[in-house]
């Protein structure tokens, strides 16, 4: 159930894990791109998310470039991308660090979308998740793959009150593109 101390705004917070990323020999952890299936699946991401009806009013971003080029991909099938900004806190983050960058968040945003990686986003999930609808919970905790989207929603008046149990989530979906 969704928390309603101190009953506000219906808020989300839309998750997205990086597409699959490549292993160059030699580039560095930071640097890898995506491989050729991340590139299919960033656009198909951006295509759920505006099916879904949860485009997000601001994104935050890892500064990896294979978070950074899924963002790219993922927010050119909208029409007008929202503002984002690239947060080198969301590279290898824990839960402590992803909802600090959560709290900071200004109050006017109601649906704001984390663009990084594992297992630091599937353990906010987890952590914020107080319920969650059918078998998303489940869904999650099984496995939380590249290309993964949660969307956890609650009510409030400001992101830095977003805490444990908190949330409700709504929904799993993991994005594939298609091969040509």
């Amino acid at each position: 159930m969704i928390a309603r101390a101190g009953a506000g705004p219906l808020r989300r917070l839309v998750v997205l894990r990086h597409a699959k990323s490549a292993w160059p020999e030699g580039v560095s952890d930071p640097l890898r791109p995506l491989a050729a299936r991340g590139r299919r699946d960033g656009p198909a991401a951006g295509r759920a998310l505006a099916e879904s009806d949860c485009l997000p009013d601001l994104a935050i971003c890892s500064t990896a470039v294979r978070a950074r080029q899924t963002w790219e991909l993922a927010s050119g099938q909208w029409g007008t991308p929202p503002p984002v900004r690239y947060d080198r806190r969301m590279y290898a983050a824990g839960v402590p660090e992803l909802l600090e960058v959560v709290r900071e968040v200004p109050d006017e945003v109601e649906t704001l979308l984390l663009v990084g990686h594992n297992p630091g986003l599937e353990e906010l999930v987890l952590e914020l998740a107080g319920d969650g609808l059918d078998d998303t919970l489940e869904q999650v905790r099984m496995k939380f793959p590249t290309s993964a989207i949660a969307v956890l929603a609650w009510h409030g008046t400001e992101w830095a009150a977003l805490g444990p149990g908190t949330a409700l989530l709504t929904e799993v979906t993991v994005a594939r593109g298609r091969k040509e």
